[in-house]
């Protein structure tokens, strides 16, 4: 192999695709990112057990500066290449692999690096994949669904279904679920698919390749969608993203939505987050990280107390309150960070009891069907009064 490219767009394809690869590997090929030279131009692959990563750059698009005087490719450690790379002195990168692609020769300027690596045939190859039912996402909308519900997925390994994001597929809209048991989010937005191209109800995809999917794709930048039994793939302008489904039945959650309240409170959810931002101050230096909501007679104030550092108390100013008095407790970073995913705007929070889950949802519906952000979060249930 021997190459020569512009610096720029070496760089960016390269972090991008080192965003799959994991530094400690069970297979130790997987550490390292493979750069493959072909006749169309520089595919390069990073890949761990659970998403692969692939970029194309075309000898053709004169923004890459591409020039391929031999083919071949090798693998060479994702993190030192990277770190070489970002650090070159010049505008053009050289690139060189020896005979048998085990040493890889890097030039920029007067820095010549030499990477030792192995040949690229022993890299693990991709799954193939058949494009005729691919289903086009529309991006900036898909990146915010992804962005306003991940956060909910589960951490715990013991229930792997948990651990990503939910998403059923229907001709006019696209539901996304993220819960980890204690908290819930539900963006839908809405679509235009051929029915023909869905031929299944629902699937979950593992929290780290939605995380990087939404850091990669631009928002002007066209996306698509391949589903298989076993596997999604999305396609990018200049990038495929390939991962396994979790496995596993996703819970019905349409069922753990509440239909009735009996207290509702209309605030902006911004001057609500800062003030648990604040009241966080507190609730961070006890055991349980705990807030109080304490809704009496139209006034609505947040507490935090019994706290050996101190306590606080603060009356939220609201748009609205209707229904009966109400005391409830529940994590304040929880609630944060539901409220952060409705960018400011007003929101309307309703109550069941003090032990049911709340729903938070836009105070105001959208006037485009199929377009709903909804968060449900579980309180905590405490044995001492404030």
């Amino acid at each position: 192999m021997k190459i020569s490219i512009k610096k720029d767009s070496l760089v960016t394809q390269v972090a991008n695709v080192s965003r799959a690869i994991q530094s400690k590997a069970t297979i130790s090929i997987l550490t390292g990112i493979k750069i493959a030279a072909t006749q169309s131009g520089l595919y390069l692959t990073g890949s761990d057990a659970e998403i692969s990563i692939e970029s194309f750059l075309d000898k053709t698009n004169d923004a890459y500066d591409l020039t391929i005087e031999d083919t071949g490719s090798i693998v060479v450690t994702a993190s030192l290449f990277n770190d070489i790379i970002r650090k070159l002195p010049e505008d053009t990168v050289y690139l060189e692999s020896n005979e048998d692609n085990s040493i890889l020769t890097i030039t920029s300027g007067s820095a010549v690096f030499e990477l030792m690596g192995q040949d690229g045939s022993q890299y693990p190859h991709l799954p193939e994949f058949d494009e005729t039912n691919k289903i086009p996402l529309p991006t900036k909308l898909f990146k915010e669904l992804i962005d306003r519900t991940i956060f909910s997925a589960s951490n715990q390994e013991n229930r792997p279904y948990l651990t990503g994001l939910n998403l059923t597929v229907q001709p006019t809209h696209l539901i996304g679920v993220a819960t980890d048991s204690h908290r819930l989010s539900r963006r839908i937005i809405p679509v235009q698919i051929e029915e023909s191209v869905i031929d299944f109800e629902s699937f979950t995809i593992p929290k780290k390749t939605v995380t990087e999917l939404s850091r990669i794709v631009g928002d002007d930048e066209d996306l698509a969608m391949v589903v298989g039994n076993t596997q999604v793939i999305f396609l990018l302008e200049h990038t495929i993203i390939y991962s396994r489904l979790l496995e596993g039945n996703y819970p019905d959650t349409n069922r753990l939505i509440p239909t009735t309240s009996s207290t509702d409170i209309v605030l902006n959810s911004e001057i609500f987050h800062q003030a648990l931002d604040r009241a966080s101050l507190i609730s961070h230096q006890g055991k349980n990280n705990v807030v109080l909501l304490n809704i009496i007679d139209e006034s609505v104030e947040l507490t935090v107390s019994g706290n050996e550092r101190g306590q606080v108390f603060e009356k939220i100013q609201t748009k609205s309150v209707t229904g009966e008095n109400l005391q409830i407790s529940f994590n304040p970073d929880y609630m944060k960070e539901a409220l952060r995913s409705f960018g400011g705007i007003d929101v309307k929070v309703q109550f069941q009891s003090a032990v049911h889950p709340m729903l938070i949802s836009s105070e105001e519906p959208s006037d485009i069907p199929h377009n709903e952000l909804l968060q449900l979060l579980t309180p905590i249930r405490t044995h001492h009064t404030y």
